[in-house]
């Protein structure tokens, strides 16, 4: 009997009144063996755009890069910044393309258009909008408290203390998980990281 191991993570994203929360847990795992605990899974997609990942670093970094390549290319073309949703669905498309051989990631985009934005991608490129979010083996844990806890047009420290709440929560559960939190926000103003120790 073959056992196949896939990487553990947890990732969260929350709206809240003028922007998007990203925020993930740092360790890498590949079934029991913890390969690293100081990895990054969020990232700036454009300057309104971020992202937040679980599954294989590899595929998350390249789709990433990827997409980020595609949104300039488009604002160079169409002189606008480019719409989270536009973000999603370039996303989208890449890995629907891969599907045979799918990118082991789930992702969630999130920014601010004309308002804040959520969307989830599983590894086939399905794109589901939403208010909050959570992805990985971790996600059931977080979304019981987000679920309980997430009311609309909450405050920036609200949605930053729900969403570390959410990401230690799967922590607490999931062995995939841990080692601290990376913050990422994602506002009209430029984008910023928070690291917390755990």
């Amino acid at each position: 009997m073959a056992f196949q191991f896939m990487p553990g993570a947890t990732a969260v994203g929350i709206s809240f009144d003028n922007g998007v929360v990203l925020a993930s847990e740092k360790r890498v795992s590949y079934g029991n063996f913890v390969v690293n605990k100081n990895t990054k899974k969020t990232f700036h997609v454009t300057d309104h755009v971020g992202a937040a990942c679980a599954g294989m670093i590899a595929d998350m970094q390249i789709l990433v890069r990827q997409v980020g390549a595609l949104a300039k290319i488009r604002k160079l073309e169409t002189r606008r910044n480019v719409a989270p949703n536009s973000v999603a669905k370039m996303m989208s498309v890449i890995m629907f393309e891969r599907r045979f051989f799918p990118l082991l990631t789930q992702v969630i985009v999130g920014g601010i258009d004309t308002k804040p934005e959520i969307y989830t991608l599983d590894p086939l490129g399905s794109v589901l909008p939403d208010d909050y979010a959570a992805v990985g083996t971790g996600a059931e844990m977080a979304l019981g408290v987000m679920d309980t806890e997430y009311r609309a047009n909450i405050s920036e420290q609200t949605a930053k203390e729900l969403a570390i709440k959410a990401i230690k929560s799967s922590i607490q559960r999931d062995s995939g998980s841990g080692d601290g939190i990376d913050i990422l926000f994602v506002t009209r103003n430029p984008q910023r990281d928070e690291s917390l120790t755990l």
